[in-house]
């Protein structure tokens, strides 16, 4: 089987083909039953939204859908409410169904997110700042050894279904920075499992060409599926997420 991004690639506000649907959950600073109907009027208003369900009472919002999280937390800021994503996934199915990878800089910044939508396939997005303006190979690889940074994260990941295939299964392609140095991605991955990348790394190369060592690298630490993350208050600090800063809503 083919195990090359898919063409869900393209996210439908950009008019493509809608990624497949998961269960999104937020936690958004809501007081009343006005502040339920103004974020289900705006979420039901994004293409590729099929449900949205408010627990107002534990102030969680639940979307069902194929938008992608950027999409989402773009609409829920618009209502003038700050929003965390709390988990993702298909809560039915699976124990382990999310991972994310969180590139904390000096110089870049990232966070990239996967979610298992099914037992054939994977939902990424990342978001990404301080890279140079061009094309940017980035892969999954075996080891979550960042010891010596990219240079140690061993070979491009493959699974043992797949060793026979001239791409290995966690070659994620190519990132495009503009020109300050952003890139986003939102895409698919047929035969991708999440269960079996945790504590592996994600990894950024300078140019396409993935045979050069990284220039930054990510362990890939499972993630909230749904329904696990109700808390409101950081076990380490006590603070109250709604009197954090806008960094502390970046991932779950």
């Amino acid at each position: 089987m083919d195990t090359a991004l898919t063409s869900h690639q393209k996210s439908s506000e950009q008019g493509g083909e809608l990624l497949p649907e998961m269960l999104t959950e937020f936690m958004v600073d809501m007081k009343c039953e006005g502040c339920v109907s103004a974020v289900k009027n705006k979420l039901q208003t994004v293409d590729g939204v099929k449900g949205v369900d408010v627990d107002l009472s534990n102030q969680v919002v639940r979307v069902v859908g194929s938008s992608s999280l950027k999409t989402m937390v773009d609409a829920l800021e618009q209502t003038g409410r700050r929003a965390r994503l709390i988990g993702q996934g298909s809560p039915e199915d699976f124990l382990v169904s999310a991972g994310v990878a969180e590139f904390k800089g000096p110089i870049i910044f990232g966070v990239v997110r996967l979610v298992q939508v099914n037992m054939e396939l994977a939902r990424i997005e990342a978001n990404f700042s301080g890279l140079s303006p061009g094309k940017h190979g980035w892969s999954i690889n075996e080891f979550g050894d960042l010891t010596k940074g990219a240079a140690s994260t061993g070979k491009i990941f493959n699974s043992k279904d797949q060793v026979d295939t001239e791409e290995p299964l966690g070659d994620l392609g190519t990132l495009e920075a503009d020109e300050t140095g952003e890139a986003h991605f939102t895409g698919a991955k047929q035969m991708l499992r999440v269960p079996d990348l945790i504590g592996r790394a994600i990894v950024v190369y300078a140019s396409e060409d993935k045979s050069e060592t990284g220039i930054t690298a990510a362990v890939i630490a499972r993630s909230a599926g749904v329904g696990e993350n109700y808390k409101k208050i950081c076990t380490c600090d006590g603070t109250v997420i709604w009197e954090s800063t806008n960094s502390d809503f970046v991932a779950a």
